[in-house]
């Protein structure tokens, strides 16, 4: 008996993950878009990997493109994550209202309200279904950021992590 898309979809969201901005850059246009399926893969070499929907307008940017970032946000960029999660938003201007600047390594977009930011260079890429899976080796890194806390999401909602007690 096969199993239902929309249930499988809500108990894999019960898992919370972090979220991140992967950005680009081709032809001098910055591209991005929020990740939740990101993770580090090895320690050597320095990989890390995310996945990409296949029919978003990023995944064929970021494939020809071969570099890019990872921004880990904080919990204060619901809003950021939110914009770039938006389907059919304009591709041009993405990046306009979001502070960012380029990466030392790589000259791609980070995010200025990243906690921690990796530059990437790919060296493989999965079919993964409806997604591709991307890695990439890590070629520059900044952060971590203290003083703020990251952005989670599950179950379908932003979330922030609990104080302290």
């Amino acid at each position: 008996m096969p199993v239902d898309p929309a249930a499988f979809r809500r108990a894999a969201g019960q898992f919370p993950s972090g979220i991140v901005v992967v950005c680009t850059s081709l032809d001098g246009n910055p591209h991005a878009m929020t990740v939740s399926a990101f993770a580090s893969v090895s320690l050597e070499p320095l990989l890390v990997l995310f996945c990409a929907e296949k029919i978003a307008r990023f995944h064929d940017a970021v494939l020809e493109a071969g570099v890019w970032s990872v921004s880990v946000l904080d919990d204060d960029s619901e809003k950021i994550a939110r914009w770039l999660a938006t389907r059919g938003r304009p591709l041009e201007g993405q990046l306009d209202t979001i502070s960012h600047h380029p990466g030392a390594a790589t000259g791609v977009p980070i995010l200025d309200a990243a906690l921690a930011a990796l530059e990437c260079r790919t060296t493989a890429v999965y079919d993964g279904g409806d997604h591709t899976i991307v890695v990439g080796e890590v070629v520059g890194v900044s952060g971590p950021r203290a003083g703020s806390e990251p952005l989670i999401h599950q179950a379908g909602r932003y979330r922030k992590l609990a104080p302290e007690q």
